[in-house]
């Protein structure tokens, strides 16, 4: 028993809501091997909260897996079940599960996962007990499965059920939408069918997420935490519940979310082994007050803030102007924030014949920086852009929206890290690079940048 000294307070939802917990990637299921220390740790942190989770949800590859003795199969899952999880109380804090790759991986192990999970059989025709359904008055959870033998195994998915749930249950203040492979890719990692969900499904699942007001699409699948907006919809990924293995080492961490969900939208806290929060958001993003907009004046000046930005803390900004109406391929800047001496750790503006709005972040000396990638901009386009910084969502924290969109979408990158490591310097430069007034000036027209 967990004493009161040693609990973890829960976010709890703001009047009425959803409290509950999401891990996945535990890869255990064998006494005494790697993994089952491993998850035994995040599960010390998950029994030391305080209330505990009304449910939990795990996207998939509790046990190892990956035998094609049915009986081998079988007896990870008792041990992983009996033993692993003797500790949850499964009529009191009810689990729900996805399909993964360690678990179903031919015709014998997804009747063996039917067989011992026992879950909802209210899913497309062929994949009773594999996609499902989940309904708690306004909440609505859709387990979709990712690699389903009929369609042709890992990385192929159903559209239309999917689609027609999320019509039917329209009533519902939250969607949630489950599967165990990402949409889009993690920290750099991808490849169809392997890493994400089949490219050619990307769009039309994501089409479908938006068009039905989906919150999140919750997944693991990739050895890290991750999360990223797009269009409005967010991907969270978690996959560090015991696997041992991370993506990438030295960056990523064992851990389990926490998560509140109300009125108000979603808030969650990640938690490592030692029960320490490294990464935490509220969604959605609430707007800055109209009153604290205020224009920076162009050239170099002091920056209106300088080193790291602490957690909870977002920088909001307003990019208008014009681009260059010809051919203009070489970087333009719009912002950068740089020290005397030092390559500039932080720049923002156009480049390449696209004039797509780029991010670059260097965060050591003699290190190559890192880049994040928004949209394209054609020649001569008047443009309006919110683009917000917020540390605490790691990599996927650099989102633009366009002016009178309410949509947020991550900037795309392959980086594993995002700005929540960078100290600000204490000059800025708008228009033109730390350089001076030629340094990869801006090539349009009537460009103004507004903080909040």
């Amino acid at each position: 028993m967990t004493s009161a000294n040693n609990s973890i307070p829960a976010i709890r939802p703001r009047g009425k809501g959803h409290q509950f917990l999401l891990y996945g990637d535990a890869c255990s299921g064998v006494p005494a091997a790697l993994h089952e220390k491993t998850f035994a740790s995040v599960n010390a942190v998950v029994q030391r909260l305080r209330p505990q989770p009304e449910f939990i949800l795990f996207p998939g590859d509790e046990i190892i897996g990956l035998t094609p003795d049915p009986g081998a199969l079988r007896a990870q899952w008792r041990y992983w079940l009996d033993t692993e999880m003797a500790w949850l109380d499964r009529a009191a804090i009810p689990m729900w599960h996805t399909t993964g790759n360690h678990t179903t991986y031919d015709v014998m192990s997804e009747a063996m996962f039917r067989e011992v999970l026992d879950l909802p059989d209210n899913g497309p025709p062929g994949q009773s007990g594999l996609s499902y359904f989940v309904r708690r008055g306004d909440l609505l959870m859709v387990f979709v499965n990712t690699l389903w033998s009929g369609l042709g195994g890992e990385g192929h998915v159903e559209l239309a059920w999917l689609e027609a749930t999320l019509r039917e249950h329209a009533s519902a203040r939250h969607k949630l939408v489950l599967g165990h492979h990402p949409v889009f890719p993690i920290n750099g990692f991808t490849g169809t069918y392997q890493r994400e969900i089949g490219h050619e499904y990307a769009r039309p699942f994501w089409d479908i997420l938006v068009n039905e007001n989906v919150l999140a699409y919750l997944c693991s699948h990739i050895l890290a935490f991750d999360v990223q907006a797009h269009r409005g919809v967010l991907q969270i990924c978690t996959a560090g519940a015991g696997t041992a293995h991370r993506m990438p080492e030295g960056v990523e961490y064992l851990h389990c979310v926490q998560a509140a969900l109300d009125a108000e939208g979603l808030r969650y806290q990640v938690l490592d082994i030692e029960g320490a929060i490294r990464e935490r958001i509220e969604w959605p993003l609430r707007d800055p007050d109209p009153a604290g907009w205020r224009e920076l004046p162009s050239g170099v000046a002091e920056a209106p803030f300088c080193g790291r930005a602490q957690s909870g803390h977002r920088i909001d900004l307003r990019l208008v102007g014009q681009s260059a109406a010809t051919d203009v391929a070489s970087a333009q800047t719009i912002l950068t924030a740089f020290a005397s001496g030092s390559i500039a750790p932080f720049w923002l503006g156009l480049r390449g014949l696209k004039q797509t709005l780029t991010a670059i972040i260097g965060r050591e000396p003699g290190r190559s920086p890192s880049y994040w990638f928004g949209p394209d901009l054609s020649a001569g386009e008047n443009f309006d852009i919110r683009v917000t910084l917020y540390p605490d969502m790691g990599p996927g924290g650099l989102l633009y929206r366009h002016h009178g969109s309410p949509h947020w979408s991550s900037f795309t990158s392959a980086s594993a890290q995002g700005l929540e490591q960078l100290s600000w310097p204490q000059h800025w430069a708008i228009g033109h690079g730390q350089g001076g007034s030629e340094d990869r000036a801006f090539r349009g027209a009537a460009l103004r940048l507004l903080i909040a």
